[in-house]
């Protein structure tokens, strides 16, 4: 690979194969705010980047720098190997990146008008107009101001005033919420993995018996909220209609589980915060040894297994005796 310190491109095309750049690339002039970006492939760039368009044809690559596109961040369906973002990425108007070969990591928040992924980790947040997410995980929320589609996705929380959903999805905390009820694909199915013992299946342990992941009913699961400002004066009355996905309601059994042991919180917020802990941790297995660091590599790694169904999460016991819910209290 080539070492770039100073880049020196035209005003409209900025071309980059086989190169590290040490540097930003930032416009200089005002003629350079129109300049597009092309990765063709094995590229790290260390500082930020701002780019009129950046079209990714192929990896490896890595932005080690928050990322701003002004019209659209487009990664080729066919791309290979991994393209990793470990800062921010934003764009006036679109990230598209469904790719069908390779795998994009997106270390923090995505913000964009429109937001199309597929077989992509994002450890942060999305935030959009309109985002479309299939085979994907999102550690953090999707917030959508119009809609969102759900296709065999895993996400921290949801809320947007349309959602769409399909296939199997998971959500990692215990509500998520729509403005219309939420609409599903005969076969869709949710489960929620609030109470799920990821720890152990991250060191590649026993799951506690009392753990597991809840199957969530869109109709039982569901509560239809209608919120009001006190503090509205204009006599009209502002309210907003919510619908909430909720199994903080209905598991008793979560009164009998020790949360701190199944190590969730740790893990997903290791995830989340990816480059910006200054050092990788590992979880403590049973027998003293460590588990593998929880890095962004590893970490997306272990919530594509859940999606692909390669790591097998018990149900969680529908059965709770009386005289374990009574020492549980005692």
């Amino acid at each position: 690979m080539n070492t770039m310190n100073e880049i020196r491109f035209g005003d409209n095309l900025a071309v980059l194969k086989d190169n590290i750049v040490k540097t930003s690339i930032l416009p200089q002039k005002a003629s350079e705010m129109n300049r597009n970006i092309k990765i063709q492939g094995n590229v790290v760039i260390e500082g930020g980047v701002f780019g009129n368009t950046i079209d990714i044809e192929n990896g490896p690559a890595a932005f080690k720098g928050a990322v701003y596109v002004e019209r659209e961040l487009h990664i080729l369906n066919e791309a290979k190997e991994t393209v990793t973002f470990e800062k921010a990425v934003a764009s006036s108007d679109s990230v598209n990146a469904l790719i069908t070969s390779g795998k994009a990591v997106f270390g923090a928040d995505i913000n964009a008008v429109s937001v199309k992924l597929k077989n992509c980790f994002v450890a942060g947040s999305i935030f959009g107009s309109e985002i479309y997410l299939e085979n994907s995980v999102v550690l953090g929320g999707v917030f959508g101001t119009k809609k969102l589609t759900l296709q065999n996705t895993v996400t921290g929380t949801f809320h947007s005033p349309e959602v769409n959903m399909g296939g199997i999805n998971y959500l990692l905390y215990p509500s998520a919420f729509s403005v219309e009820p939420l609409s599903s694909l005969p076969g869709t199915e949710l489960y929620n993995l609030s109470l799920a013992d990821l720890g152990a299946l991250y060191k590649n342990e026993k799951q506690q018996k009392s753990s597991g992941k809840v199957k969530m009913d869109f109709q039982s699961d569901s509560q239809r909220t209608v919120l009001v400002d006190p503090e509205d004066k204009t006599g009209v009355g502002a309210s907003t209609v919510i619908n909430s996905y909720s199994i903080a309601s209905r598991v008793l059994a979560a009164d009998l589980i020790d949360l701190e042991k199944l190590e969730n919180h740790f893990l997903i917020t290791a995830g989340s915060l990816g480059s910006q802990i200054l050092k990788n941790y590992t979880l403590t297995k049973k027998d003293g040894s460590k588990s593998d660091e929880l890095n962004l590599t590893n970490i997306s790694s272990f919530f594509f297994k859940i999606l692909s169904g390669e790591l097998d999460i018990q149900n969680l016991d529908s059965e709770v005796s009386f005289a374990d819910l009574k020492r549980a209290f005692e």
